[in-house]
């Protein structure tokens, strides 16, 4: 379509939401503008699999734009008019239609908010910056909610959306089952039953997107897998993966929700955060029907509510903390961790089973559960005293989900305390045994989960005590960590020298575990 417009209207890749009060009206005066650029491509390295899949949904969502009646101009990665840029093929769009007004949902990525606010400030046209009509709350709301507070507790920040929304409430208004909370219910090893569901994904055939990709010389990591992605692709197909899930899997995530599996990677996940995170689903559908599954009897109260509470809670938790702390919060490095990222992060080839199963689980479908990236390969990285911003990357790069605005707290504030304490209270670190009570990783490892110091000693035994001691000045006196420091002092010098020796030669060599 190339006759003149009054308005256009930029949906960018994680605007997929046919939703939005954009349109439920047809106005021929009104052309919508998606685009795949370089800029967006190549501002971190990417896994394959999510740059087809976001590609291969904005492509499915212009096409129902238009069988809608809608006006689309659509800008392809090849497409010669296209100058790789988002403002740039703005100003190029803008003369083409000889448009008087531009519109833009707001974006939720720090660098693209700001992208657009400036470009638009210089512009002679109308501008208007709109909603995204996707979260539950807004922007700054986590920070007006906790002004003056020393702490931003998650759980104070649930429970007020549990009370707001009236989620998993009785008639007398209080939580159902008498507590806010039971996490303590999910924490439980899986041995093997009941059986992981069938994977109800859609599988879809993205070769010809990614040659496309190849020809244009896009740079990606993992395993592609064009001819088989199991991504959902537009809203109908992920609803159909949230019915599946509240059906097959629902009733025992939260029994096994911090469970770890070399043969069942999803085990009883959603693994909705991709069709979330580009809203093709909304956040309060969801936990609408997974709380209808408990009310109907279909699945317990536990596993509801731990659901619940990653998408009601944590989701819109991280979201607050990010646009409360940014720009700079992508800058902390609170514990001065500066080393680079072996070569296996890119590989998945360490003798290390544990992060061999989860990195290469990760490389493979562009996708772990929680307990894989915090306690696996985010608590090796935090022990090992990796450079948080390179892992930043690695992160935001190689999962489908990871938009900034939630991969960003995750990393650095959850995972890697380098915020310094705003979001965990003590660093989430553990030895070998945790690894071993929660998942079949130890079993057949080149290291023994049981020995501190040696050749076949675990790394993370050594790593987890060396971490402690050297930042005793920093962590010494955090009340949460008490144990830990007593434990520390009650070893023998010899020991806790050794532990030193051992920790030092693993930093030194990380390249060979």
């Amino acid at each position: 379509m190339t006759g003149s417009s009054h308005t256009l209207r930029l949906v960018l890749g994680d605007q997929l939401n046919p939703g939005h009060s954009w349109f439920q009206t047809v106005d021929p005066q009104v052309v919508y503008v998606l685009m795949e650029v370089r800029q967006e491509t190549d501002y971190v390295l990417h896994h394959a699999q999510k740059i087809i899949a976001i590609f291969a949904a904005m492509r499915e969502f212009a096409r129902q734009l238009r069988a809608a009646g809608h006006r689309v101009r659509y800008v392809t990665l090849d497409d010669p008019s296209n100058r790789q840029s988002i403002p740039e093929n703005l100003a190029a769009l803008v003369q083409h239609y000889a448009a008087r007004r531009l519109e833009w949902q707001s974006p939720d990525e720090w660098r693209l908010d700001v992208l657009l606010r400036s470009w638009a400030a210089q512009q002679e046209l109308t501008t208007e910056e709109v909603g995204s009509e996707h979260f539950l709350t807004a922007r700054h709301e986590l920070a007006e909610l906790f002004a003056g507070r020393k702490q931003w507790l998650m759980e104070h920040f649930y429970r007020h959306m549990r009370r707001r929304f009236g989620l998993l409430m009785d008639a007398q208004g209080k939580p159902e089952g008498g507590q806010w909370n039971f996490d303590h219910d999910n924490r439980k090893p899986w041995p093997g039953t009941p059986a992981e569901p069938l994977d109800a994904r859609p599988v879809h055939d993205h070769s010809g997107l990614w040659a496309m990709l190849a020809r244009c010389g896009v740079g990606s990591f993992g395993d592609a897998q064009a001819g088989e992605m199991r991504w959902p692709v537009n809203r109908s197909e992920a609803l159909a993966c949230l019915e599946a899930f509240v059906q097959t899997a629902l009733p025992h995530f939260g029994d096994f929700e911090d469970a770890m599996s070399s043969t069942s990677p999803r085990l009883f996940h959603s693994l909705l955060s991709f069709a979330l995170n580009v809203k093709m689903l909304h956040p309060l559908e969801v936990v609408l029907r997974a709380e209808a599954a408990y009310r109907q009897g279909r699945a317990p109260l536990a596993a509801v509510e731990g659901f619940v509470r990653q998408i009601v809670g944590w989701r819109e938790y991280v979201r607050g903390i990010y646009w409360a702390h940014m720009p700079g919060y992508d800058e902390g490095n609170a514990l001065g961790h500066h080393l680079p990222l072996p070569h296996w992060f890119w590989s998945g080839e360490t003798g290390m089973r544990c992060l061999q199963h989860a990195i290469g689980q990760s490389l493979r479908t562009a996708h772990a559960h929680h307990i894989q990236r915090l306690m696996v390969i985010g608590n090796f990285a935090l022990l090992a005293g990796l450079d948080p911003q390179a892992l930043h990357r690695w992160y935001l790069g190689v999962y489908i989900d990871a938009f900034e605005w939630v991969e960003l707290p995750n990393t650095l504030g959850m995972s890697q305390w380098a915020d310094g304490g705003i979001i965990a209270t003590k660093p989430y670190v553990s030895s070998a045994a945790y690894i071993r009570r929660m998942s079949d990783y130890c079993q057949g490892c080149r290291y023994d989960h049981k020995q501190r110091i040696g050749d076949k000693a675990c790394p993370f035994n050594a790593l987890y005590w060396d971490f402690f001691a050297r930042h005793e000045p920093l962590l010494g006196g955090n009340h949460r960590l008490g144990m830990v420091y007593r434990q520390l002092q009650k070893m023998p010098p010899a020991e806790r020298d050794a532990l030193q020796a051992q920790a030092q030669g693993l930093r030194g060599g990380l390249e060979a575990l």
